[in-house]
């Protein structure tokens, strides 16, 4: 019955947080770099955002930090290279949940800002709409040129660099991992780490001010 509930309520709300969220107004002057902590249950990954070179992904990723919407989400997948499992990138954040979402932002390909998939770099999950990019980002383990913006394909679009933390992040990439579909097979951490907060560490918190409704049935 509580699962009903919460969803019926994030299909009655999420109408209203997207006509709150589409107004999200743009920043104010904000540092080129802005430094944010990912705390998980592993440790914390701490990572530098340039704001500079890909300001519509930092301003997206920047709402839902400022609004709390990670608080409570996991990393979720580890999709390691077949043939060198040391290698490859971890994803995490709302996953499905759509009492979290916010409108998606344009695609800022890596051909524009610079800002190529090279150990470390963090960069935004989409759908089959390359203008998809939400609240799920993922963390590279060594260089995945093939995420990269080349020809007809868009790629992702990379938006900073892990700067502490790279220890934790490895550990995620070796979780073991299964079920899953399609390009997502067997890459689901069986047992997906909880991120407990993100926390902004430089500049203003500008929250969106939209319905907060995932909150509603929150446990404490």
């Amino acid at each position: 019955m509580r699962i009903f509930l919460l969803s019926m309520l994030a299909i009655l709300l999420a109408p209203l947080a997207l006509t709150a969220a589409q107004a999200r107004p743009q920043h104010p002057a904000e540092p080129d770099i802005i430094k944010v902590r990912i705390v998980t249950t592993l440790g914390p990954i701490t990572v530098a955002l340039d704001r500079k070179r890909a300001p519509k992904t930092v301003h997206n990723f920047m709402d839902y930090v400022d609004d709390g919407r990670f608080v409570g989400t996991r990393f979720y997948r580890t999709a390691r290279r077949k043939g060198d499992p040391k290698h490859g990138f971890v994803q995490g954040g709302i996953g499905t949940d759509a009492r979290r979402i916010l409108p998606s932002v344009p695609l800022e390909p890596t051909d524009k800002t610079g800002i190529h998939h090279l150990n470390g770099t963090i960069s935004m999950a989409h759908g089959a709409d390359p203008n998809s990019a939400s609240g799920n980002f993922s963390i590279m383990v060594g260089a995945n040129p093939g995420l990269d913006a080349k020809g007809h394909f868009r790629g992702f679009a990379a938006f900073g660099h892990v700067i502490a933390g790279m220890d934790v992040v490895k550990k995620i990439l070796g979780l073991p991992s299964g079920g899953g579909r399609g390009v997502m097979k067997g890459q689901m951490i069986l047992k997906p780490i909880k991120i407990l907060r993100v926390d902004r560490l430089n500049g203003t918190p500008h929250p969106t001010g939209g319905p907060k409704p995932w909150l509603l049935f929150a446990q404490h």
